[in-house]
C-alpha cells in the first residue's frame, strides 16, 4: 500500500487535535486496505478550515470543496459511483453554519457517506471566531464580551434528521476514534462521527476532555436512552449512540439516476459519449 501521508509542509498548529484525527483516519484506511478495499475506492471531500488541510496530507483521490459544500460534494459523488467508500471531513463551522443545510439534508437522503466532523468549537482558521459549537460564555474575536447563544448538540441535531449510525470519539484518544471511524465507514447509510477537537491557540479543550470523557461500548437500549446520553451534561460520552438499517438514497433513486457504469465513465473521459 502507498504511503498515506503527502509531502506538503504540515502547518496545523503544535498539538492540534487534527493530527489525532489525521492518525486516526491513517490506520482505519489502512485496516480497510488490509480487507481488500483498494485506496481507488476511497475517496475523500473537505471544506474550508483547519480540518480541511487534511486534504492536503492525506494520500486520497477527492475534492477539496468550497466553505460548507464539501457534503454536497461528496452526495454527487456517491451518486455518479456508488461503488466508492466516499468519506467527507468538516468542521463544526463549516458543516454546521454554512453548510449545515447540506449536512440534514444528505443524513435525512440516509447517503451512503460517513461524515467525520472536527469539533473544536470554534473558527480556528480565522482566529477563533464563535462556531454553531461554541459554548455559550465562550470568548472569542467576534464574542469578546461571551457568547449569548446555545450551541447546537449536533449528536442529537444529526439523529433527528435521520442518521442512521450516529457515534463520538476524542482526537486524542487514537485506538477508540479509529475504531468506531471503522465502523461508521463500514456502516451502509449515512455516518455522521463528531471528533472533540482541541484548538490548543483559541479553544484549548484538553484539560475538560481528559476530565471528562467517558467510553460507553454498549448501543443504547433505545433512542430515548440515547439523547438522554447525548445530552448529559456531567460527562462527554464517547460511543455510538444509534446504529440502524434502513434503505439507502442511491438505492432508492434506480432507475430515475443510472449510475455511471466504468465503461460508461471511460467513453465519457474519451468524449465518445
Amino acid at each position: 500500500m502507498r504511503e498515506l501521508t503527502t509531502s506538503k509542509e504540515n502547518t496545523w498548529c503544535v498539538g492540534c487535535g487534527n493530527f489525532g484525527i489525521f492518525a486516526a483516519v491513517k490506520a482505519t484506511i489502512k485496516r480497510l486496505a488490509e480487507e481488500n478495499i483498494p485506496l481507488s475506492n476511497i475517496v475523500m471531500t473537505s471544506g474550508i478550515g483547519c480540518h480541511g488541510k487534511i486534504f492536503d496530507y492525506l494520500n486520497l483521490s477527492g475534492v477539496y470543496g468550497l466553505h460548507g459544500r464539501a457534503l454536497a460534494t461528496a452526495q454527487g459523488i456517491k451518486l455518479a459511483n456508488p461503488d466508492l467508500n466516499v468519506i467527507t471531513f468538516g468542521g463544526d463551522g463549516d458543516s454546521l453554519g454554512e453548510g449545515l443545510e447540506h449536512s440534514i439534508f444528505a443524513a435525512k437522503r440516509n447517503m451512503d457517506i460517513t461524515m467525520i466532523l472536527h469539533n473544536n468549537g470554534t473558527y480556528g482558521l480565522t482566529t477563533g471566531q464563535a462556531s454553531p459549537l461554541s459554548p455559550s460564555g465562550f470568548r472569542g474575536s467576534s464574542t469578546p464580551m461571551g457568547n449569548v447563544e446555545i450551541p447546537f448538540n449536533p449528536l442529537t441535531l444529526m439523529m433527528e434528521a435521520g442518521a442512521t449510525f450516529v457515534a463520538r470519539s476524542y482526537s486524542a484518544k487514537i485506538s477508540h476514534l479509529s475504531s468506531i471511524l471503522y465502523e461508521g465507514i463500514r456502516h451502509e447509510g449515512f455516518s455522521f462521527i463528531e471528533v472533540l477537537q482541541p484548538c490548543v491557540s483559541f479553544n484549548n479543550t484538553y484539560s475538560l476532555y481528559n476530565d471528562k470523557c467517558a467510553i460507553f461500548d454498549e448501543l443504547p437500549q433505545d433512542e430515548e436512552a440515547a439523547r438522554l446520553l447525548a445530552k448529559d451534561k456531567s460527562a462527554y460520552h464517547l460511543g455510538v449512540f444509534r446504529k440502524e438499517s434502513r434503505p439507502v438514497y442511491h438505492e432508492q433513486c434506480r432507475p430515475a439516476i443510472e449510475p455511471l457504469s466504468r465503461a460508461r465513465r471511460l467513453d465519457l473521459f474519451e468524449g465518445r459519449l
